[in-house]
């Protein structure tokens, strides 16, 4: 008994589904048809009257426009746009000034002065620090004396020469001596000279490291200058860039510190050679800074903009993969056509990709399982010719 029960109702399931098949499936009944099932059966479990007659009304048509019609894969399709793509770069960078000195001492010693503090603006060639001196001035002193005794020497064996009371020899010994004194008194006068801490270069002075009456070296950093009237940002490109970038190509930048202001500047070096690690290419911007607002050491957004390259898009349904690999299917006319593409970059609403399909063309995203090559297609929300000259001819 209990396998009768489930005998039946296996069987009204069956009937159920063959009927909502029928029903809501196109081209189910001509299916069902091609297999050796009667059209009174069809149309049984399609819930129609009339016959067979009555099938082919609901269906839409008489005759073969009919059956045709229902032939007809049904689709949705969204047309084919196009994109850019690799048309801008954005990256962080770190800033440094145009210029930024380490001054050291040119001799070891003793701090006597400090002629300057921290953040004042300096010139090139100006003085701020000094050693203790007085061992080279007494040097230099000495020097000049013997300078000035050798010159001497040097006249009066000259006026002694003409009434050949010393000989050219004499004369030329004396002229030899004075010349050794002369480079004396310079040396000397360098090492006094060296005494002096003197900037090499304008900017702007950092915290200063050391106090009068240190004992300093020639390594020892006195204060860094920073010429920050321009900034330089170094950043780093991915390897597919490095082909489309050029000294002088425009920039703009964006300090992490300061959002909302824009920066303007242009690429001031570019390497010569990629990063094998990273596959990235260091590429250096100069930015410019008048009202001194930014730092070196800051960090920036850099951005870049360039051609690019366009490719068509689809939608990401309309994509099928097969052996061979991915394609897609466009509606040409009211035919399907199958069209490969290669995949150039997916996105969460479209998908870049590179095929023989143009802007606009209508690109199938449902109801590709029922598609073939040159295949009978309609698309939804729009009629069919046969079904217009069905509609015109009815409407007589």
């Amino acid at each position: 008994m209990r396998f009768l029960k489930q005998l039946a109702v296996s069987l009204v399931v069956l009937v159920v589904g063959g009927a909502a098949w029928v029903r809501f499936a196109p081209g189910a009944g001509e299916t069902l048809g091609a297999i050796g099932v009667s059209h009174p059966l069809i149309d049984a479990l399609s819930g129609s009257e009339g016959g067979e007659g009555a099938g082919r009304q609901r269906s839409g048509g008489r005759g073969e426009g009919a059956r045709g019609f229902s032939d007809a894969a049904l689709v949705v399709v969204r047309p084919a746009e196009s994109a850019i793509v690799n048309n801008r770069l954005n990256a962080i960078g770190n800033g440094e000034a145009i210029r930024s000195v380490t001054v050291t001492p040119a001799s070891t010693g003793n701090l006597t002065e400090i002629l300057v503090k921290s953040g004042d603006r300096i010139e090139e060639g100006q003085v701020i620090a000094r050693l203790d001196s007085d061992e080279q001035m007494i040097a230099a002193e000495q020097a000049r004396l013997t300078r000035d005794s050798a010159s001497e020497k040097v006249e009066r064996y000259r006026n002694l020469g003409t009434a050949r009371a010393v000989t050219a020899v004499e004369i030329r010994d004396a002229e030899i001596a004075m010349q050794a004194a002369e480079l004396a008194l310079r040396t000397a006068e360098l090492d006094l000279k060296r005494r002096d801490v003197v900037a090499p270069s304008k900017g702007i002075v950092g915290i200063i490291t050391v106090n009068v009456g240190d004992y300093v070296t020639t390594s020892t950093p006195i204060a860094v200058v920073d010429d920050r009237s321009q900034i330089l940002v170094d950043f780093w490109v991915p390897e597919r860039f490095a082909s489309k970038i050029s000294v002088g190509q425009p920039v703009t930048a964006n300090a992490v510190a300061q959002p909302g202001r824009q920066l303007t500047g242009a690429i001031h070096a570019i390497d010569n050679r990629l990063d094998q690690a990273s596959r990235t290419l260091r590429v250096r911007a100069r930015i410019e800074n008048p009202d001194d607002m930014l730092r070196a050491g800051m960090s920036f957004s850099v951005t870049m903009a360039f051609d690019g390259d366009r490719y068509p898009t689809v939608d990401p349904l309309s994509i099928q993969w097969s052996s061979e690999g991915s394609y897609i299917w466009r509606v040409s006319g009211d035919k399907s056509e199958r069209v490969p593409i290669k995949i150039i970059q997916r996105n969460p609403d479209k998908v870049l990709v590179e095929a023989q399909i143009a802007e606009g063309d209508r690109i199938v995203t449902e109801g590709v399982q029922r598609l073939r090559d040159g295949g009978a297609v309609r698309i939804a929300g729009e009629a069919s010719p046969e079904r217009e000259q069905k509609v015109a001819g009815d409407a007589q």
